[in-house]
């Protein structure tokens, strides 16, 4: 089984970047599912249910969420009827769910999307919920368990992979649009902190660099903005499982219509 999974994906470059790169990606590395954190699609806050449609039809299988998928509320009536996840430990009044059951092939993927603490939204203990989720998921027999943690701290990520390696196949980081490159495999799960943007490159974690500067030069809150113009970039992994464990994964990368290729393979631990 190999799963694609892009993240975060920002606004209108985010959804250009991945249409037109998306056919080669699929001729090249023959995913079996297309995950994508979307909650960053319509503008760089929320995602609409216009969006989500267009990059359905694109070849989006999934997505997953985080803070802002509440920030479009056309959305809210997909939480309960798309594949469009927000954080599991969100209120179960919330609506939605944090959960999917995905048929590949003649396996299942368990997907889960997961928020955690720091700087975000109050919500439930992320790491109590996920062991608990993970200890009942492999009781009832789901070996295929792929997390997207979506969070701001990097000791969170770690940590919740340390507590969960040799029982998950994949954590990949989203949240922060930082890339990081320690992407290992250890015990047969997958690790990283962070998949990293796409979208605009060049500006603030694709969001406009001036409008970022004149909030840190002025300590006062401004609007950010997308910019419709831009240097751009698609960062996204590719996991291959068997069995419910890892056997490779690597990151690719495209800059602006560029062709995709291999920027780092993850480091197996033996």
């Amino acid at each position: 089984m190999k799963i694609l999974y892009i993240a975060d994906l920002v606004g209108r470059p985010g959804r250009f970047m991945f249409k037109y790169h998306i056919s080669s990606i699929k001729e090249k590395y023959s995913p079996d599912i297309v995950i994508v954190n979307g909650e960053n699609t319509s503008h760089g806050f929320g995602l609409t249910q216009k969006n989500a449609k267009e990059l359905f039809e694109s070849g989006v299988d999934l997505f997953t969420g985080g803070n802002h998928i509440w920030d479009k509320k056309d959305i809210v009536p997909f939480l309960e009827t798309k594949p469009v996840l927000r954080p599991i430990n969100y209120p179960k009044a919330s609506p939605g769910r944090g959960i999917e059951y995905i048929k590949v092939d003649n396996e299942i993927l368990v997907v889960i999307n997961v928020m955690g603490y720091y700087c975000m939204p109050m919500v439930d203990n992320p790491f109590t919920i996920m062991t608990q989720e993970v200890k009942r998921l492999k009781s009832e027999g789901y070996k295929n368990i792929f997390i997207d943690f979506h969070a701001e701290a990097t000791s969170e990520k770690r940590a919740l992979f340390t507590m969960l390696k040799g029982e998950v196949s994949a954590i990949c980081g989203s949240h922060t649009h930082v890339g990081t490159d320690d992407l290992v495999i250890e015990e047969g799960s997958f690790y990283v902190t962070d998949v990293g943007l796409t979208g605009c490159r060049d500006n603030v974690i694709g969001m406009d660099a001036k409008q970022a500067a004149a909030r840190f030069l002025t300590a006062n809150g401004s609007k950010f903005d997308v910019p419709n113009s831009c240097k751009k970039i698609l960062q996204g992994v590719m996991i291959e499982i068997k069995e419910g464990k890892c056997i490779d994964a690597f990151k690719i990368k495209a800059y602006d219509e560029k062709c995709v290729e291999i920027s780092q393979r993850a480091f197996r631990e033996e």
